[in-house]
């Protein structure tokens, strides 16, 4: 017979890992790590590559975790997440999930305010702050421009990252960052489009609810054009010949599917600019991470 306790033990935990919101961390910790490879002081040090990625993840899992904490009664009446989070599920209390998030939080602060430096712990609490009250509690709920705003939050790691390993922050973090920021309003407006019921629900100033499906596909061109220019400046920071052909392959991708999208309007098509979207970033994240070693290897 199972043990029902050790069942009951691994929902709890993978209830407590939801809260961090593992996809979101995914992205994280990969432009945080492709900026450590890039900078390239840790490339020795695999230890303090690894430690630099649990003091980001627990951060950045804090503010996804109190950014649930706070949403859930409007996460508890939308289709995409009533069914997904724990808090609407009821696997876990507020009490838990408010412990939970602040416990993570401190630790990955002193994770990398002790081991690195103060620069990387204050950038990473300010992100957190930023998220999980202005953005999560004011601008969400109040702005139409709260994702382009709010995507500084998401785009921080590489300047944590940077900041971890030489106390500064260089020209490349700036590059990723623009990247990550630039890239953040047309991957999430084209989700938003696709549950814009849900939004309208909830009374959220989404652009996609805010404006008509014409608008809403000119943001998300002139966002993905000025993310793919941001993209080349990768190249004059310091890439090589090899990224930039990857750069523009993978622009060309992602465009590719914008232009679809504005001309056939449907939602099958901006369905498919925000799987275009992962692609293209993780995409272009890797070409930073071929070309940095190809460079010291050839």
């Amino acid at each position: 017979m199972p043990d029902l306790s050790l069942k009951k033990l691994s929902r709890r935990i993978t209830a407590y890992m939801m809260l961090t919101k593992p996809s979101i961390m995914l992205l994280v910790l990969v432009t945080g790590g492709t900026a450590l490879i890039v900078e390239g002081s840790f490339l020795n040090q695999p230890s303090h590559l690894l430690i630099f990625l649990v003091g980001l993840y627990l951060t950045g899992g804090c503010a996804n975790a109190l950014n649930q904490l706070f949403e859930r009664d409007i996460d508890a009446r939308m289709t995409r997440t009533m069914k997904r989070r724990p808090l609407p599920k009821g696997q876990l209390e507020a009490s838990e999930a408010f412990w939970f998030s602040i416990t993570i939080g401190v630790v990955g602060l002193l994770i990398l305010g002790l081991v690195f430096n103060l620069l990387t712990a204050f950038l990473s609490l300010g992100t957190i702050l930023f998220y999980s009250l202005f953005y999560t509690l004011w601008l969400k709920p109040n702005s139409m421009q709260n994702i382009v705003i709010g995507g500084v939050a998401g785009a921080m790691a590489p300047i944590g990252a940077w900041a971890a390993a030489t106390g500064t922050v260089g020209a490349e973090a700036l590059v990723m960052f623009l990247v990550v920021f630039l890239w953040t309003p047309p991957h999430f407006w084209a989700l938003a489009y696709c549950y814009r019921d849900d939004y309208r629900r909830t009374k959220l100033p989404m652009l996609p609810v805010m404006k008509d499906l014409s608008s809403t596909l000119n943001y998300i061109s002139v966002y993905s054009v000025a993310l793919i220019i941001a993209s080349l400046g990768y190249f004059w920071t310091g890439g090589g010949s090899l990224y930039l052909i990857l750069a523009i392959i993978l622009g060309s991708y992602f465009l590719a599917k914008v232009f679809v999208a504005r001309r056939k309007r449907d939602e099958k098509s901006i369905w498919a600019i925000f799987t275009a979207s992962i692609i293209y970033l993780f995409g272009l994240f890797l070409a930073m991470i071929i070309d940095k070693f190809a460079m010291i290897l050839f």
